[in-house]
């Protein structure tokens, strides 16, 4: 016993009641309200509901139907939301018809670099702009990033070009300074499973772009996001940016085929990193136009003004001009899978 389906025209007090019966067993509900059914996800150990207890559940006044879900990321799951999910940020809708492009420096490095980055980009068509305040990096000695400045910039780097600011958050404790600066907050690949992180982020009431662990099979990517979504956010972004393999021609092993797979099992938003992906610049743009054959909702894309200067992930960042040309050959490639860009 997963999922309830209330009758059309089940009451708040019937709602309530069964809401209570729930907890009453040591459960919790997730109330999900559609324009024709409320649908309440059941969160706990359901293997311990015996079947006479389901049956009892069933027959409750506005109680149309009791399911039972096999997999255990349920609140990301098709069988508990069959309509994709869209998510609405500043006006620009993430998950329909429109692929958005999330697009900038690794690090923001200074007010300088960002701004121009920030021009190119819009002019060139991006839908987001994005940059590290606090960096995750793999050696203690390399640029942490900017902190409360870096986020600074960020701001009036949307107030300058009207795009809205995805930025990575590391440390719960600086929950409260990024909500007051972000528009998306990112979860980078080494806090895909960092459980505390996820639970702040899931009383947040901000989107969040949930980027797939080193090592993360599709279905512990998904459990993590039901850490999200447990807590009453369901505004989750998936982005695939490469796991690591034997493989060393490239950075990382970009799989595509986690965009279809995760289509299939998810109503959540997919976007794809090429620029992790593969960790090169001349590769990103090919990679680009593969996922939006593949059916990706967004990408997100590492723009810098001189990649050879630059302090994070210069060697996988485009230049504006060659950005630019990638956003116009995405196009076409949108039309033929009846997506725009």
């Amino acid at each position: 016993m997963d999922i309830i389906v209330l009758s059309p025209g089940a009451t708040e007090r019937e709602l309530k009641h069964i809401v209570k019966k729930l907890e009453g067993r040591g459960l919790r509900a997730h109330v999900s309200k559609g324009t024709e059914r409320t649908i309440i996800g059941v969160i706990g150990d359901t293997s311990k509901i015996t079947e006479d207890e389901e049956n009892a559940i069933r027959v409750m006044p506005g109680v149309e139907d009791v399911m039972r879900i096999l997999k255990p990321y349920k609140l990301a799951s098709r069988e508990f939301k069959q309509k994709d999910t869209t998510i609405d940020v500043g006006g620009k809708i993430i998950g329909g018809e429109k692929i958005q492009v999330i697009a900038g420096p690794c690090a923001v490095e200074n007010r300088t670099v960002l701004m121009a980055i920030a021009g190119k980009i819009k002019d060139a068509g991006a839908s987001f702009i994005r940059g590290g305040a606090f960096k995750p990096r793999t050696s203690p000695y390399s640029f942490q990033g900017l902190g409360e400045e870096g986020l600074k910039y960020l701001a009036e780097a949307r107030k300058k070009t009207g795009l809205p600011v995805v930025t990575e958050i590391m440390d719960p404790r600086d929950m409260a300074i990024l909500v007051k600066y972000a528009d998306i907050i990112q979860i980078g690949t080494r806090n895909m499973q960092n459980f505390r992180l996820l639970l702040e982020v899931g009383i947040a009431k901000k989107p969040v772009l949930l980027k797939r662990g080193l090592s993360a099979t599709i279905k512990e990517w998904l459990m993590a996001a039901e850490y999200i979504m447990s807590r009453g956010n369901e505004m989750v972004i998936l982005c695939e940016r490469g796991i690591r393999t034997f493989e060393t021609a490239t950075r990382n092993t970009l799989d595509l085929s986690a965009v279809p797979v995760l289509k299939k099992l998810t109503h959540l938003p997919v976007f794809v990193d090429p620029s992790h992906g593969v960790g090169k610049w001349d590769l990103v743009a090919p990679m680009a136009k593969a996922a939006v054959a593949a059916g990706a909702d967004g990408l997100l894309i590492e723009v810098h003004t001189n990649p050879e200067e630059a302090l994070s992930d210069g060697e996988q960042s485009l230049r504006p001009n060659d950005f630019s040309r990638l956003m116009k050959e995405l196009k076409p490639l949108a039309r033929a899978v009846g997506r725009e860009i």
